[in-house]
């Protein structure tokens, strides 16, 4: 793997690396003279690097994947290739960037998207090269460009697709330096970007630590923090069905996806099926003596092990001494709300289910689960008004129904795709148009013909 990045890397000029610089002054310096050219560019230049971004993307996007888990040990390489093949082809590009226009007796107005100029983006571990690529994409098809401040687990595959848009923008005409990043990222690093005076916008990809440094910068931020799904079943709905969505939305990728579903609350007369079908689909229900052994492990001292996180099922299990079938996909318990491998986003194929009363009782718990993240939220149900007083209820950026979670992002759903879900401050799915600010053009008493 790394003779083969390092190949790879050769054919970027060794003055600059594709991007990738020593220290955080002349990495933004590099990205401000980039946006002077591509504030000139006519939106069709864009819309071309932005084309060969998604080519370059569906090219590399295995060797992403693989390089992502080598690097960071988290996910699986499948389920990381299936993402960067979704945001090559999901993720908006100019076309989101649209005009209004009013016209009457007393002329034309035009409100119109402009750039914010060089924008700050902080990035995961989780996903780290499908953030930067995604971003990338909708940050340049706004006029801007990027300083990156990758998370210091995840720097060569972050700085690899940082060295890839960059060889897209060269390759077709474009300047350099549309996107860059630091060979060796700090917290210094990334507070100098936040403060510096040429970066007018900050968006922070990550945990509520990283997002709460960005909101108190000062600065304009979009923060995408952390969220702990609940996904919800009543007794209308198809249960088998649910039962197969819910596996599949919470393994993929073994659970890294923030919108991924994290603890299931079932009404009392439709649990015993949704775990039989649950189990028949990959589940391995656990002992009350074996969740004392898997809590001791994901929380040590009541702290998150790091080391757990983005692992798949069986691994997990053989670290508490359990050798689980060839087929096991996901962890099952059943436990009450306040159980800490239910209340706690974990990132890890590990569901605990809690049983509630009636809808009203569900839709309270799940509701507590969520914790006012305001991020995503899951039902299966045939009843309207129950969609409808828990969709109220919960007013999450993502609500899916009667779906596995991945179909909010176009992945088996309708709509757009994005790594960067800002509910905290309240942008929801982020795309180009996010990446931009409003502009008002008024020619006062002309150019109206009507």
């Amino acid at each position: 793997m790394v003779r083969e990045v390092m190949a790879r890397m050769e054919r970027f000029p060794q003055k600059e690396q594709g991007g990738i610089f020593q220290n955080m002054e002349d990495a933004i310096m590099a990205a401000k003279k980039a946006q002077n050219i591509m504030q000139k560019m006519p939106m069709d230049f864009r819309e071309k690097i932005i084309c060969h971004i998604r080519k370059k993307t569906r090219e590399e996007g295995e060797l992403l994947a693989r390089m992502g888990v080598e690097e960071t040990g988290m996910g699986n390489v499948g389920d990381k290739t299936l993402k960067h093949l979704l945001l090559a082809d999901k993720t908006p590009g100019t076309e989101a960037i649209t005009t209004k226009a009013w016209s009457g007796d007393r002329g034309l107005t035009l409100t119109e998207r402009g750039p914010f100029g060089v924008i700050g983006a902080i990035t995961p571990c989780t996903n780290p090269s499908e953030t930067v690529l995604c971003n990338s994409i909708g940050m340049i098809a706004g006029g801007n460009t990027v300083v990156f401040c990758p998370h210091p687990q995840a720097v060569q595959v972050s700085n690899y697709a940082v060295q890839l848009v960059n060889q897209a923008s060269i390759e077709v005409g474009g300047p350099e330096n549309i996107v860059v990043s630091l060979h060796n990222p700090t917290m210094e690093t990334s507070s100098y970007m936040m403060k510096h005076k040429d970066i007018p916008l900050i968006v922070a990809t990550g945990g509520p630590l990283v997002v709460t440094a960005v909101l108190s910068s000062g600065k304009r931020g979009i923060g995408a923090g952390a969220g702990n799904p609940p996904v919800l079943v009543d007794e209308t709905a198809d249960i088998k069905k649910a039962a197969i969505d819910i596996i599949n939305g919470c393994t993929f990728d073994n659970n890294l996806p923030c919108i991924a579903e994290k603890e299931v609350v079932a009404l009392e007369q439709i649990t015993d099926e949704l775990i039989y079908y649950m189990k028949e689909n990959g589940g391995f229900f656990i002992s009350n003596e074996e969740l004392e052994r898997l809590t001791s492990l994901v929380m040590t001292k009541k702290v998150l092990n790091r080391s757990c996180v983005g692992r798949d099922a069986k691994t997990l299990l053989s670290m508490i001494g359990v050798k689980a079938p060839e087929e096991t996909r996901c962890i099952l318990f059943e436990g009450p709300k306040e159980h800490p491998l239910i209340a706690e986003e974990l990132m890890m194929p590990i569901l605990g289910i809690v049983r509630a009363r009636d809808i009203e009782d569900a839709i309270c718990q799940a509701v507590w689960l969520e914790h006012g993240n305001r991020h995503s939220a899951h039902m299966h149900s045939r009843n309207v008004e129950n969609l409808t007083r828990f969709g109220k209820a919960i007013d999450t950026a993502i609500f899916v129904k009667n779906a596995p979670s991945y179909a909010a992002l176009g992945f088996g759903g309708e709509g757009f795709c994005t790594f960067t879900i800002a509910s905290r401050t309240g942008e929801g799915l982020t795309c180009a148009s996010t990446f931009t600010k409003s502009r008002r053009c008024v020619m006062a008493d002309s150019l109206c013909i009507r």
